[in-house]
């Protein structure tokens, strides 16, 4: 396959667009080949070498695109410098194009990192070098210079750039010690040069080369002010001071200032953005909510289809913060927020700008329910689907509140075939103190109806019973009848938990599954087992296996869970200490996602995390 793609992709008669997709295909199978095990495509290796000399020659090819594509595939694969270094040493000294010149660079750094180098690796590292250092002749071949100099009378400010940008993967320390140089070459109007102009790339590519948060903050905030003219490099300053922020905590203090001000920017994508940063710090943004509520009644559209606007960002903002001025934006339950529960990915580097479901939002202000309750009541009472029952329901839980006629609407849903096992959850949460004994009675009954049910549900049904008054043995019964059912494990071990003693007679199989090779069924079990007989012996190792990795930055979201168990368990837990205050004086972000949800995972985890060390301490 290899040798027809490259046979096409230097084809002159074939369509240019062509051409450049097949040798991007070319250059994603020669990055990502050197990642997977030779066993997976053996024949690649021969393949590569013989199909190498074809991609060298398109350095040489008459478009430009086609002879960049070229120079990043070789930037990308695996193949050793002294097969490279000849060629691209030669390209540079004959490329006409500014930008083809500056992507060579990198190449020429990347292809110098990879042994053997042979002769004339010496020379690349020299050349890069001497370019950085500002002495290099930075002409092309007419000789001329390559039009971004900075008036130092050697290589340009681009030159410069790109020559940091291929020593760095080396030499890590370089970076902070030409800060000034790469502030510089950001903000300039070269920069557009790199990344096909798209400024946001040009600044993720040179952000991070800042691998510590001191020097990536110090770096971040002289990229945020003074504001560049241009609002494209504004908003890319703004997306590099959130992925920082995603990645560590210490930069807080000294960027939130600066993201502050960006409030009062002319362009509407740049205030939203900073309200999105704000929202994302959430309580730490409290100083400032004055500035963000001046926002609320900012309708300029944003997003890729201005379906929402600024204000509406100002108002998530504001509830991250638990600001009551959000109440009224949120009350109304405007559609942008939606129901749905988006979780990213989190990736090193960037920032996702995004806003939660509406059920989300709600349920980050228990303090405000009352004020709330007619958004909950509006979304059971329109959507009978199984995810707004299931959303809403535990928004009441998590409020430990319902009006008669949030109640009301739960028990409708009971009633319902495809919404009952929802409704029976949030109803159990809220159990009878809340709801009422007349509802209380009322939902027992009908939940007695569906006890001969499939295991599952009837094993559901009579778990909500007993939360609502009913009998524990039955539900312990039912329950147990699918513990070792792997779809439904979780929830069931979940729920002999809640039952404690009453499920003593399951204690056995209990113990068996906190020797679980997987993670949650490990904790639930865990957990289960000491509220059922108070064994630490056997459920506190179970704990402190899903723990692996926190004390380092690693995140899960089992995680959350298994502390909250250990505070429940106490100073019987006290071998968790040591990696609990370990996590806790950590500056990195524990989270597993990106957006806003990765900053309140963190935020929670390490309440759990506090809450525990306490407890285990005694």
């Amino acid at each position: 396959m290899l040798p027809f793609l490259l046979r096409l992709a230097a084809d002159q008669g074939v369509r240019v667009e062509a051409r450049e997709a097949l040798l991007r295909l070319v250059g994603a199978l020669a990055a990502e080949a050197p990642k997977v095990e030779p066993w997976v495509a053996p024949e690649w290796r021969t393949a590569w070498d013989r199909a190498l000399p074809q991609v060298v020659a398109l350095l040489d090819d008459r478009l430009p695109a086609i002879r960049r594509i070229a120079s990043g595939t070789l930037r990308r694969c695996d193949a050793p410098g002294e097969l490279l270094l000849p060629a691209l040493l030669e390209r540079r000294r004959a490329e006409p194009d500014p930008e083809i010149r500056l992507d060579l660079l990198l190449t020429l750094g990347a292809a110098a990192r990879r042994e053997p180098t042979g002769p004339r690796g010496p020379e690349a590292r020299e050349m890069l070098h001497v370019l950085l250092a500002g002495a290099g002749a930075g002409a092309g071949a007419d000789g001329d210079g390559d039009g971004d100099g900075d008036g130092d009378g050697g290589a340009g400010l681009q030159e410069r750039h790109a020559a940091l940008l291929a020593l760095a993967p080396a030499d890590p320390a370089l970076p902070p010690l030409h800060a000034d140089l790469l502030v510089r070459a950001l903000r300039d109007p070269g920069a557009r040069r790199w990344e096909g102009g798209n400024i946001a790339a040009v600044y993720y590519r040179t952000a991070t080369l800042f691998a510590a948060p001191g020097p990536a903050a110090a770096f971040v905030r002289r990229l945020l002010l003074p504001a560049h003219p241009d609002a494209e490099h504004r908003t890319a300053a703004l997306g590099r001071a959130g992925a920082l922020l995603a990645e560590w905590r210490s930069p807080v203090g000294e960027l939130l200032p600066r993201i502050v001000a960006y409030l009062d920017d002319p362009v509407p994508e740049a205030r939203d953005l900073a309200l999105d940063l704000l929202a994302c710090l959430g309580p730490a943004a409290a100083a400032h909510a004055d500035r963000i509520a001046a926002l609320l009644d900012d309708t300029a559209p944003v997003g890729r289809r201005g379906r929402r606007t600024v204000a509406d960002m100002a108002a998530w903002a504001l509830t991250r913060i638990g600001d009551p001025r959000c109440i009224a934006s949120l009350s109304t339950a405007p559609a942008v927020f939606g129901d749905t529960s988006n979780h990213y990915g989190s990736t090193h580097g960037l920032h996702t700008v995004a806003l939660p479901g509406l059920h989300e939002a709600l349920a980050l202000l228990p303090g405000h329910a009352a004020a709330l309750m007619p958004a909950v009541e509006r979304r059971l009472a329109q959507d009978g689907q199984r995810p707004a029952v299931r959303q809403y329901g535990e928004v009441l839980a998590g409020w430990g509140s319902a009006s008669p006629a949030a109640v009301d609407l739960l028990l409708v849903r009971l009633a319902d075939d495809r919404t009952w096992t929802e409704a029976a959850e949030a109803l159990a949460a809220l159990g009878p103190a809340t709801i009422g004994v007349v509802a209380a009675t009322r939902a027992r009954d009908m939940l007695s109806a569906r006890m001969d049910a499939a295991d599952e549900a009837r094993g559901t049904a009579a778990w909500a019973c007993w939360k609502l008054g009913g009998d524990p043995a039955t539900a312990a019964d039912a329950l147990a009848a699918t513990l070792d059912d792997r779809w439904h494990r979780h929830p069931v071990l979940r729920r002999l938990g809640d039952l404690g003693p009453h499920a003593a007679r399951h204690a056995e199989r209990l113990r068996a599954h906190t020797a679980d090779p997987d993670d949650w069924t490990r904790v639930r079990a865990a957990g289960a087992l000491w509220a059922v007989t108070g064994d630490t012996e056997a459920a506190v190792p179970g704990l402190l296996a899903a723990l692996r990795g926190l004390d380092e930055g690693r995140h899960l979201p089992v995680m959350p869970a298994a502390i909250r168990q250990l505070a429940r368990i106490g100073p019987a837990a006290r071998p968790a200490a040591p990696l609990l205050r370990a996590a806790l004086a950590g500056d990195w972000r524990l989270r597993s996602n990106a957006a806003w949800r990765g900053f309140v995972e963190d935020e929670r985890l390490r309440e759990a995390a506090a809450e525990a060390l306490a407890a285990v301490e005694g």
